[in-house]
């Protein structure tokens, strides 16, 4: 694009971040929605206008899900800083698919670990498994989260930015402390980088980096390749063994942080459900797995 049309698209870029961030959207959802933007004035090396164009040439070569967030993007920009009103959301409509997860055997799961090398990961295995976490909760775990009185852990800013207790298996509990004895980190469970941490915290040298998530992504293909497993990995895995072992929805739902139990069915295979006490039901789950520790 011109000059006149790049220092356009500068100030309507950063009215558009300002918007985003005011009206409370996540990082992650700023940078989505930003990308698109820049992604459809690079397409026509101009401010977006054309719409129907791009969302055809979208809709041809890229994901539905790719659609939606570049509709959504936007749309939002279109309301935020054009304030126009929107007329093509009819033009992106992604066909509903009603696709079942896989799920991992509870022998399967302690395979999974067993066959993990290092223990940092099979210890982050477990604690996402058993504590039913996504992998950026796992990872942002601090010693201050872990209430080993209580048995439970706090979750804080999980899904949808809330916070929420899990109870916490004695099976992991040891496997955490195991864990935090090889590096003694003064905060974090899952902290990236060699000790001696101390040092680190103490020369005040920035912000604690916890392990990467790549390595961490990384190492499950591997072991799932290793183990000759074929299913698409995910935690939810644990949902659907705590509802087949008789967890009732409401408790499981609460545990995953999902707003709706609709959106914890599509996570589980349903059978019946009963009421008993989760954290027992949980512990006893665990117990079940079958985990070979690599040496310290």
């Amino acid at each position: 694009m011109n000059a006149n049309e790049h220092a356009r698209f500068q100030a309507l870029h950063q009215r558009y971040l300002t918007e985003l961030t005011l009206r409370g959207k996540s990082p992650k959802t700023i940078d989505l929605y930003t990308r698109c933007l820049r992604q459809i004035s690079d397409y026509f090396e101009t401010c977006p206008d054309q719409l129907r164009q791009y969302f055809m040439h979208l809709v041809e070569h890229r994901s539905w899900s790719l659609v939606k967030i570049a509709r959504n993007a936007l749309q939002s920009f279109y309301q935020y800083v054009l304030a126009k009103p929107w007329e093509y959301v009819p033009i992106v409509k992604p066909p509903k698919v009603q696709s079942l997860q896989d799920v991992l055997s509870l022998e399967e799961v302690g395979r999974l670990i067993s066959h993990t090398r290092k223990l940092s990961y099979q210890v982050y295995f477990l604690t996402t498994y058993s504590l039913g976490l996504r992998l950026s909760e796992s990872l942002n775990l601090t010693i201050a989260d872990v209430d080993s009185h209580l048995m439970r852990v706090h979750v804080r800013c999980g899904k949808g930015k809330k916070d929420r207790f899990v109870s916490l298996p004695l099976m992991t509990l040891k496997a955490l402390r195991r864990y935090w004895a090889t590096h003694r980190h003064p905060e974090l469970l899952f902290p990236g980088g060699q000790p001696p941490h101390e040092a680190v915290a103490a020369s005040g040298s920035g912000v604690s980096r916890v392990m990467p998530r790549e390595g961490v992504q990384k190492a499950i293909k591997l072991v799932v390749l290793e183990c000759g497993i074929r299913k698409r990995v995910h935690i939810h895995s644990f949902a659907t063994h705590l509802l087949e072992n008789g967890v009732n929805l409401r408790s499981i739902q609460t545990l995953l942080g999902h707003a709706s139990p609709v959106t914890t069915a599509r996570y589980t295979r349903m059978t019946h459900e009963a009421q008993q006490n989760s954290a027992l039901m949980i512990n006893a789950l665990v117990d079940r797995l079958q985990v070979d520790w690599v040496a310290s």
